[in-house]
């Protein structure tokens, strides 16, 4: 599973952020492919000093169908009200994406490891 990963920074600019969402989500939503997405907004940096105060997560297939779905007419209007939004204070990656389940994952653990201690 790949996914686009959105990295926005509307500390300056919460107005624009409050109007253009709405229509973001909108036209992201209609991209071809899309499988699920999530946003995140960040309440407290534990460390570091990066400027971001939301991710946007959009999942897809593979980066193949993530390339065609951001060229597609809903995705290209979604990265211009993005653009605008944000007045290009945002960061875009691209990331490979693999998850397990805790059930699965403990099924694995290290002999005598207890993960509740």
């Amino acid at each position: 599973m790949y996914k686009l990963v959105i990295l926005i920074d509307h500390s300056k600019n919460e107005e624009a952020l409050n109007d253009l969402w709405p229509k973001f989500l909108q036209q992201a939503e209609q991209m071809p492919g899309l499988l699920k997405e999530t946003t995140s907004r960040i309440d407290k940096v534990l460390y570091g000093e990066y400027s971001c105060s939301m991710i946007h997560e959009l999942y897809f297939d593979s980066v193949r169908t993530l390339q065609e779905a951001m060229s597609s007419p809903p995705g290209q209007a979604a990265g211009e009200i993005l653009q605008k939004m944000t007045a290009g204070k945002m960061t875009l990656l691209l990331a490979d994406h693999r998850e397990d389940n805790l059930e699965n994952i403990r099924k694995y653990k290290p002999k005598n490891f207890n993960y509740d201690e």
